[in-house]
C-alpha cells in the first residue's frame, strides 16, 4: 500500500495516451506521411518563422495566417480570410480541392485560385494573443484538412474537435497549442484597452503536452528545443512525456515506420 501511495503517477492515462497514438496514426495513413517526414518542422512562436510587419491589423492578421498555412502544407488550397461574423459558407460540393492535400511550397493552381474559396473568420483582437490566434488557425486548417479524409477519425466524430487539435500539433504547431491550452482568458496588450482575448482549448495541457512529445519523438526534435518555447510551468510535465515515450518504442516504431 505504501509502494503505491509514493509511485510516480503516469504523465497522461492510458486511454488517453493510446487515442493520442491512434489519431496520429490516422493522420500518418490519410494526410501524407512523407510530407510529415520531409517537411513537416516544430513551428516556434518566434521572429524565426513569422517574421515581417504590417501596419495594418488585418494585413497583419493574413501574413500570420498564410505562414501558417504554409508550415501546414495548406498554402496552395483556396482560403479567404475574413472577420468573424461575416463569414458566409460558400455551398456544398463548390470548393475545387487540390488533387494533394499537402504539399510543401506550393502555389495555387489558377483554376482553383479564381474559384470559390473557404472563408476563415477571425477576430481582430486576437492579434494581441499572437501563439493564440496561430493556434486557432492551424486548428481550423486541421479541420478542413482532415474533413477532406472519407475515414473515421478515432474516437468517432463527437471526438472531432479535440482530435483537430491532436492534428493542429501533427502539423507542426503544438507549441502553440501547448501554451494557450488553459482555460484562463489571456491578457491584452498592457495599454491598448482591447478586450481580453483567448482561444476555446478542447484538450487539456496534459493532452496536449504529450501530443507534443510524440510529435518531437517521431521527428528526432531534440528535448531542449521545445523546452525552451514552452511556458515554464508546462516543462516539468513535458519531460515526463518524453520519459513514458521511452518505454513506448514498440508503438513509436509503428508510427514511424507509417511515416
Amino acid at each position: 500500500m505504501i509502494l503505491r501511495l509514493f509511485a510516480k503517477r503516469p504523465p497522461l492515462d492510458e486511454p488517453s495516451v493510446q487515442w493520442l497514438m491512434e489519431v496520429f496514426a490516422w493522420a500518418l495513413r490519410h494526410l501524407d506521411a512523407e510530407v510529415f517526414d520531409r517537411d513537416t518542422r516544430l513551428v516556434t512562436p518566434t521572429n524565426e518563422h513569422y517574421p515581417g510587419r504590417v501596419n495594418s491589423v488585418h494585413g497583419m492578421v493574413e501574413l500570420i495566417f498564410r505562414q501558417t498555412a504554409a508550415y501546414a502544407g495548406l498554402g496552395h488550397w483556396p482560403f479567404r480570410l475574413v472577420e468573424a461574423g461575416t463569414v458566409a459558407l460558400p455551398e456544398p460540393g463548390r470548393i475545387a480541392l487540390p488533387a494533394r492535400l499537402r504539399q510543401a511550397g506550393a502555389t495555387q493552381d489558377p483554376a482553383i485560385a479564381s474559384g470559390p474559396k473557404i472563408p476563415i473568420g477571425y477576430d481582430p483582437a486576437m492579434i494581441n494573443n499572437p501563439e493564440a490566434m496561430i493556434a486557432g488557425f492551424a486548428q481550423v486548417l486541421a479541420h478542413h484538412l482532415g474533413s477532406a479524409v472519407r475515414a473515421p477519425v478515432p474516437g468517432g466524430i463527437e471526438n472531432w474537435p479535440q482530435a483537430t487539435e491532436v492534428l493542429g500539433v501533427f502539423l507542426g504547431f503544438g507549441l502553440m497549442f501547448a501554451n494557450t491550452a488553459s482555460s484562463f482568458p489571456a491578457r491584452s496588450c498592457g495599454g491598448c484597452g482591447g478586450p481580453p482575448v483567448q482561444r476555446h482549448a478542447y484538450l487539456s495541457e496534459d493532452d496536449i503536452n504529450y501530443a507534443l512529445a510524440i510529435f518531437c519523438r517521431l521527428k528526432g526534435i531534440p528535448e531542449r528545443e521545445a523546452l525552451r518555447h514552452l511556458k515554464t510551468s508546462l516543462r516539468p510535465h513535458f519531460k515526463r512525456c518524453l520519459r513514458d515515450l521511452e518505454g513506448r518504442e514498440t508503438a513509436l516504431a509503428e508510427l514511424r515506420a507509417a511515416a
